[in-house]
């Protein structure tokens, strides 16, 4: 049974070419049968070159961060409605606070929650048992999203209607005693390196990601996060001060001193005057 279904648009002279390769999927189910078969259906479709599968939101979170650090973020979320703990329609909310959400497909067995999944803005919405007809048709629009996004022009900088989200609004799921937190990255005080994880601070504790800092300074350099030593990366808008103490520099946060390395010392002054020079 295959899904490798005639796609007019997608083939046709205006597109053909237009979709330099295959698209990455992730399946979200906590059914092991209904995930088993939604992951074969997509692997069987010629379009999906990737297929990444798990049994719970929170691991869907933890993979699509995991790709994004790895600049290769999902091209669409296949989601579940009913689940244990967080369910899809809690998670499709906490995915359209991204600053590039990925366009969602819900998979279920009930029709009950359709008005409210498009509410949620879902691609389309699917009934289980899936038919490889109905999800070569999904597949399809996905196509056409990636298509539209790669094309689109550029918003006029000067239309505020047109503003970007909030980088800051971004949820991230995080490691507290065995029980899953999800902070807001504008919550995020500063991030401590910790072996193969890093840690987050904010007001309240500290949970812990699997991310290295090299990454997560990358990604969330336009939050606003500055390196300060190979151990640390801060928000700038979270420092209370800068100390100089026998020619050794740090900066206080929240009551945390942590040390700036020399190498960090001079771009963290730049920042820190550049940001002060803004108008509020």
């Amino acid at each position: 049974m295959t899904s490798g279904l005639p796609c007019p648009l997608c083939e046709g002279p205006e597109r053909r070419g237009a979709l330099d390769r295959t698209l990455r999927v992730l399946a979200v189910d906590d059914e092991a049968p209904a995930l088993e078969d939604l992951v074969y259906l997509l692997r069987s479709d010629p379009r999906v070159g990737h297929v990444e599968a798990v049994t719970d939101a929170t691991k869907a979170l933890r993979t699509l961060h995991r790709a994004m650090d790895a600049g290769q973020p999902v091209d669409a979320v296949f989601l579940d409605i009913r689940m244990p703990g967080l369910d899809g329609l809690d998670l499709a909310r906490v995915l359209s606070r991204f600053a590039q959400p990925p366009p969602i497909v819900f998979v279920t067995a009930h029709q009950e929650p359709a008005v409210e999944a498009f509410e949620l803005k879902a691609l389309d919405y699917l009934l289980k048992p899936v038919r490889a007809e109905r999800l070569a048709e999904s597949v399809h629009r996905i196509v056409h999203e990636v298509l539209d996004s790669k094309t689109a022009e550029p918003a006029p900088a000067a239309a505020p209607a047109e503003k970007p989200p909030d980088v800051g609004d971004e949820v991230i799921p995080v490691e507290l005693g065995g029980i899953t937190r999800f902070i807001r990255l504008a919550d995020i005080r500063y991030v401590e390196a910790h072996g193969d994880y890093a840690r987050l601070h904010t007001a309240t504790g500290s949970g812990l990601v699997r991310a290295a800092l090299n990454g997560l300074e990358e990604r969330w350099r336009s939050a606003g996060f500055v390196r300060i030593h190979r151990s640390h990366l801060v928000s700038l808008g979270h420092i209370d001060e800068l100390r100089l103490e026998d020619g050794h520099l740090s900066v206080n946060i929240g009551g945390a001193v942590l040390p700036v390395s020399r190498r960090h010392a001079r771009q963290l002054r730049q920042l820190l005057v550049r940001r002060n020079r803004q108008p509020s």
